[in-house]
């Protein structure tokens, strides 16, 4: 256990935790949201910090971030534990840990060792994925920190869940990020994952107005959150933030709690990757069609074939000092 950077402390004993867009105030051994954040004696102590419960060397494309580095390697690192609870989470096992079987699980493997480990696996990224990172933030700070000291790349694989506090003050040592946009329905948020959707629009604006390199994720789920008129919404929120922000729309796979409804079709992923382009979205890809062609980056100007992509694998990588090769404009990202 260790002390969180980021609680206030309350009358009568209670703590409000400051770490995520919860905002949980909890008393005496009550534990967040997340069910890894718990108040000790008047101080709020992280009950997951150094306990790494998944940690591999994954390609930065796994992430999915496809502007940022490609080709490279991630160490990728996370604890169990969620401060939303998504009915098709797959990384239920654990990221719903603390929730579904009261237990806390993981290697206590120091901030240090794990910046060792990239250094020694020649990872340019360490990307915290996997579960949310907010609910291991502190463990991710001190790691970013050490890190960035080493230039390696620091990025976060999130549900957007988090408190301006908690991204001001990592945002010095973050590169970039992937989003989770889950839906463009505020009712569906709070019904299916246990949140709203304001804050995650409010962390997409604000990563970059820090200067953060963002992705986004979407996965596409029949009669949920599919219709022409939603993925347009999002679209439109994209467009208004930055039209280069690179739209993943993903299919879906029935898993955990939600196994009631069909995979995604690979037509309908297709349709609404064209929607999200006809609505000015610059790059928009498909996701878990492997081979697809969507999974390619192509130049916004001129539509030259720019990264060639099969899976997570690069078979031909065209840009120049982050251009296009052919026509010359600069193409938004994250280049080597």
């Amino acid at each position: 256990m260790k002390e969180v950077k980021l609680f206030q402390v309350l009358e009568k004993g209670r703590v409000q935790c400051r770490i995520c867009a919860h905002y949980c105030i909890l008393g005496e051994r009550k534990t967040g949201i997340c069910g890894v954040h718990q108040n000790r004696e008047g101080k709020l102590v992280s009950l997951v910090y150094g306990k790494t419960v998944a940690l591999h060397v994954d390609p930065i494309e796994k992430k999915p971030l496809f502007h940022l580095f490609p080709g490279a390697s991630a160490l990728s690192i996370a604890t169990v534990g969620c401060n939303m609870r998504c009915d098709n989470c797959q990384n239920a096992d654990i990221s719903q840990m603390p929730r579904d079987r009261r237990q806390i699980q993981g290697h206590d493997i120091m901030p240090e060792v794990i910046v060792d480990k990239a250094v020694r696996e020649r990872c340019d990224v360490i990307a915290y994925t996997y579960t949310e990172p907010a609910v291991f933030w502190d463990y991710a700070f001190d790691i970013s920190v050490i890190a960035h000291e080493k230039n390696i790349l620091n990025v976060f694989v999130t549900n957007g869940y988090m408190s301006k506090e908690s991204l001001a003050q990592i945002a010095p040592f973050l590169s970039g990020a992937n989003v989770d946009l889950k839906t463009f329905q505020d009712d569906v948020y709070q019904k299916v994952c246990g949140a709203r959707l304001a804050p995650v629009l409010e962390t997409i604006t604000r990563m970059r107005s820090l200067g953060l390199w963002v992705e986004v994720t979407t996965l596409l789920i029949p009669g949920l959150n599919d219709s022409e008129e939603e993925l347009k919404q999002i679209a439109g929120f994209l467009v208004s933030v930055d039209p280069g922000i690179p739209w993943h729309i993903s299919r879906f796979y029935p898993t955990y709690r939600m196994t009631n409804r069909p995979p995604t079709s690979a037509a309908d992923v297709r349709k609404a990757r064209q929607i999200g382009l006809d609505a000015g979205v610059q790059y928009v890809y498909t996701g878990n069609l492997p081979g697809d062609a969507g999974e390619s980056t192509t130049c916004h100007r001129c539509q030259a074939l720019l990264i060639h992509r099969t899976g997570y694998q690069i078979q031909e990588n065209r840009l120049e000092a982050g251009c296009c090769p052919d026509c010359h404009e600069k193409i938004p990202g994250l280049w080597k």
